[in-house]
């Protein structure tokens, strides 16, 4: 694969409330942004490893917005990582919107608010593209710590598409399903209808 060789590295040790893991922050190009990936207990080569690839979401991860499931999810995927005793979470800077931006997303936001658009809609009426990210970088720190076939934390078929086309072998797609709220089940449904999730605990009637 091309540009395999990551920028610039540095790894320690992270204790937290959960546990310790290894911290492996990482650039992928020169300039690029910062990213993290959690190693927790010891994934070996040749094992399908756990692995969830997280996208930032400042307003679900940090401050817990109710909006969309990012911040839920990124919490129970630190769980599972410690209930399996192994596995590597890689959180991927610069995505935040679906890779737009934050000030993009906050006014995608108001439109969603004030006219009722879904996420998709409410970036396109910006002029805006719905998903510009990139997980090459995931599948190239996957491919330094000498992980190459992996059980991802995720809905998605497009990052399963996207890690496939960067050389790392999906073993399985472990679902990571959040509870449905009135705060966020415009979101999911249009995650579902318009950007292909899959996620069967949506009410069947709020499809379309």
């Amino acid at each position: 694969m091309p540009n395999e060789m990551l920028t610039d590295v540095a790894e320690s040790e992270l204790v937290t409330r959960r546990g310790m893991f290894r911290a492996v922050a990482f650039r992928d190009r020169p300039g690029g942004p910062e990213h993290l990936a959690l190693v927790h207990g010891d994934p070996r080569p040749g094992e399908d490893v756990l692995v969830r690839v997280h996208s930032e979401c400042l307003t679900g991860d940090v401050f817990e917005a109710l909006r969309c499931e990012c911040g839920a999810q990124l919490s129970t995927a630190l769980d599972a990582l410690v209930a399996e005793r192994s596995g590597v979470l890689v959180y991927l800077r610069g995505h935040e919107g679906r890779g737009i931006g934050l000030i993009a997303k906050v006014r995608t936001h108001v439109l969603q608010d004030e006219q009722g658009l879904d996420t998709v809609d409410s970036a396109t009426a910006l002029g805006l593209p719905v998903d510009v990210r990139d997980f090459g970088a995931a599948a190239r720190v996957l491919r330094h710590l000498g992980i190459t076939s992996v059980r991802l934390l995720s809905n998605s078929a497009d990052k399963v598409e996207s890690l496939l086309a960067h050389g790392i072998r999906i073993a399985e797609r472990v679902p990571l399903l959040e509870p449905v709220t009135e705060h966020n089940i415009r979101y999911l449904t249009a995650k579902r209808d318009r950007l292909g999730h899959d996620l069967p605990h949506l009410d069947p009637v709020r499809r379309g």
